[in-house]
């Protein structure tokens, strides 16, 4: 598959861009949220559970994930766990410790909400090289990374 031509660039409209794409980002969170009767950082919580499949996934994990504090984590997780997102147990080898892992249902109903989305953002990857594809994957992670630690740093 061959690539299209496309308009030069400047990175201030790159910039532009990805400002514009975080605001729509933010709306659309909140949507899918209140769709599944969550708030935005319960979402940000249980996409994390979900997304570490069956691999637990512990309270301090989450709590820098949505960059909250561990006690904030808590009714987080109580709440995701009345809701039916979530199962918690506690770690065998340090019972302070609690391990987190999505509730399967729960799972598929937010794939459900996401999966109209997901594929239209594929979609519009169609007309690009694998390359190309290549090249945005890994440019969108190093800009998560570098947000992470900007937040992180100065927030």
């Amino acid at each position: 598959m061959e690539g299209n031509s496309r308009p030069t660039a400047s990175t201030s409209d790159v910039t532009r861009s990805l400002d514009h794409l975080v605001a729509a980002s933010l709306v659309g969170r909140q949507e899918f949220a209140r769709n599944l009767g969550l708030s935005v950082t319960d979402l940000v919580c249980f996409a994390h559970v979900a997304e570490a499949g069956d691999t637990p996934v512990t309270a301090g994990e989450l709590a820098t994930r949505a960059h909250v504090t561990t006690g904030a984590v808590t009714g987080i997780l109580n709440r995701l766990e009345r809701g039916g997102f979530v199962h918690r147990r506690p770690d065998p080898a340090d019972r302070r410790r609690v391990h987190v892992v999505a509730v399967p249902a729960a799972a598929e109903r937010v794939r459900a909400v996401f999966g109209p989305y997901h594929r239209l953002l594929a979609d519009s990857l169609a007309d690009h090289t694998p390359d190309e594809v290549a090249l945005i994957a890994g440019w969108l992670d190093r800009a998560v990374a570098l947000t992470r630690t900007y937040v992180e740093e100065s927030c």
